[in-house]
């Protein structure tokens, strides 16, 4: 059944310059469903990375209302700094189009990082085991579990990127957020890392929310928006 997992209400921002201020987003009324896959497409600068950063989290908006629809409704920017950093770890998962794995870990070690420095699961042997063996299972779906215990310096990009996405499916997200996923890939690669979201989307019910450049990916997404001027057109 189609639901909304997600609606922002007329969210702006603005950065300000000794020149005056920047408007890079301006009110953006955006709903996203489970279970679907949206493209975000635009011009370098248009404000899509922006827009990502701030539905993810990651940056607040100068205006508007951002309301998220999981177990029950939750506006983020009424919540407290640690509240929003909880929510965000368990509700979201980002990619990006730099994979940010740490190259004196390996892969697995690379997943359940994030997992080992919010708990005390660094500390807890039996944890750790148990966690090393969900990692294991998510790198074996994403094709690369034959990579476990090498160093990201000795993986492709695409074997690199799909790590990275066992990262952020680590702890089961709702929804995916994707900046640039494929823009390091070639096209070959990039196909790849892109069924590998369908599936998952498929499997899983997984949302993915992906900005990218790559026209002929973002036409196989459920939905594609563009971002003009910091406004999102249909």
């Amino acid at each position: 059944m189609k639901k909304e997992i997600l609606i922002t209400r007329n969210l702006k921002k603005s950065y300000f310059s000794k020149a005056g201020p920047i408007q890079v987003l301006n009110g953006i009324d955006f709903m996203a469903y489970n279970r679907e896959i949206v493209a975000i497409t635009g011009a370098s600068g248009a404000g899509k990375s922006t827009f990502l950063h701030i539905i993810g989290t990651l940056d607040l908006p100068t205006e508007g209302e951002i309301s998220y629809f999981f177990d029950k409704e939750i506006k983020p920017l009424n919540l407290s700094r640690d509240a929003i950093a909880e929510f965000r770890n368990r509700h979201i998962g980002f990619v990006f189009q730099f994979h940010y794995l740490l190259p004196e870990f390996n892969v697995v070690e690379n997943v359940m990082m994030p997992e080992l420095i919010a708990t005390d699961n660094i500390r807890n042997k039996k944890n750790q085991l148990e966690l090393k063996d969900r990692a294991v299972e998510i790198l074996k779906k994403l094709g690369v579990d034959h990579r476990v215990y090498h160093r990201p310096g000795e993986l492709s990009g695409g074997e690199q990127q799909r790590v990275a996405v066992a990262r952020a499916l680590f702890k089961n997200p709702s929804l995916v957020l994707a900046d640039e996923p494929t823009g390091n890939l070639d096209s070959k690669s990039a196909n790849e890392l892109f069924e590998v979201f369908q599936n998952i989307n498929s499997e899983a019910g997984t949302t993915f929310i992906i900005v990218t450049h790559n026209e002929s990916l973002a036409q196989k997404c459920t939905r594609k928006f563009k971002m003009i001027d910091g406004m999102l057109l249909s």
